[in-house]
């Protein structure tokens, strides 16, 4: 069973503290984490996991399999203000 991330191109982000009326940032969303055998029961899962996700005007949902399962355990931070 792989895990999997869905993002939408779609919505709108700023950064924080920001008081623009424009959008500051263009980038994705995410909407979700869920397993599956494949990326359509991934999918699957992730609907019924979190039903909202219908009643959202979010259309376009892009789903990519993570490397590893256990990427939860194996996730790393950065800052950007340090660099």
């Amino acid at each position: 069973m792989g895990a999997y991330i869905f993002i939408t191109a779609e919505g709108y982000t700023y950064q924080p503290g920001s008081e623009a009326v424009e959008s500051d940032i263009e980038n994705c969303q995410v909407l979700g984490f869920a397993k599956g055998n494949d990326a359509d029961e991934a999918f699957s899962a992730l609907l019924e996991e979190n039903a909202y996700l219908l009643e959202t005007s979010f259309d376009e949902v892009v789903c990519l399999e993570l490397k590893d399962e256990d990427y939860r355990e194996r996730k790393r931070y950065f800052c950007l203000a340090h660099i």
